[in-house]
């Protein structure tokens, strides 16, 4: 499985791809913020998006709600950010995230939340 992840801090994008290499996920490319991460996708095979919110250029939010409009509108996206509001969590899944992840998280914690989105 392809995983894209996005984060505009490579210490927390090596941290997700530490993690996502220890349960099993080795086929996982990289974008800076969000419209790096668009150029990714049309690469194409990417089966998972994980990304940050905060980010310059184009941020997480702007981001999903530019993926929901393309042909990648089907493709899972967990966001895993420092926004840990009720409203927060709530304008990201209104925009189009399925699942949420607050900044620190442990492994364990980002391989449910990945079995969830890829097993329904």
């Amino acid at each position: 499985m392809k995983i894209l992840t996005i984060d505009d801090s490579t210490t927390m994008r090596r941290i997700i791809i530490n993690t996502l290499n220890r349960i099993g996920y080795k086929d996982v490319v990289q974008a800076e913020n969000g419209k790096e991460g668009l150029q990714r996708l049309d690469e194409g095979g990417v089966e998972l998006i994980i990304t940050d919110w905060n980010m310059p250029e184009m941020d997480g939010l702007e981001f999903v709600k530019k993926v929901k409009t393309t042909a990648h509108a089907s493709i899972p996206i967990l966001m895993v950010t420092t926004n840990a509001a009720k409203e927060d969590i709530v304008e990201a899944l209104k925009a189009g995230v399925n699942n949420y992840v607050v900044k620190p998280f442990t492994p364990e914690t980002l391989k449910e939340k990945i079995e969830l989105l890829i097993n329904g």
